[in-house]
C-alpha cells in the first residue's frame, strides 16, 4: 500500500526545502565576500609590513654609516 502525504505537509516540506536552499545560497555568498575582504586585508598588511621593513633598513643603514664616521 502506498502512503500518501497530507497535502498541507507536502507544501510545508517544500517551503522548508526552499528556505534551506536560500539560506545556503546566501551563507555561501557571504563566505565568498568575507574571504575576498580577508585576502585584501592580508595583502594590504603585507605591503605595509614590507614598506616598514624597507624604511627600517634605510634608517639602520643611515645609523650604521653615521657610527662609522
Amino acid at each position: 500500500m502506498q502512503w500518501l502525504q497530507d497535502p498541507n505537509q507536502s507544501s510545508v516540506d517544500n517551503l522548508n526545502h526552499v528556505r534551506c536552499i536560500g539560506s545556503r545560497h546566501f551563507r555561501n555568498k557571504t563566505k565568498k565576500c568575507l574571504n575576498a575582504k580577508i585576502d585584501e586585508l592580508v595583502t594590504k598588511s603585507k605591503i605595509k609590513i614590507s614598506r616598514t621593513c624597507v624604511w627600517a633598513s634605510v634608517i639602520l643603514s643611515r645609523v650604521t654609516s653615521l657610527e662609522l664616521i
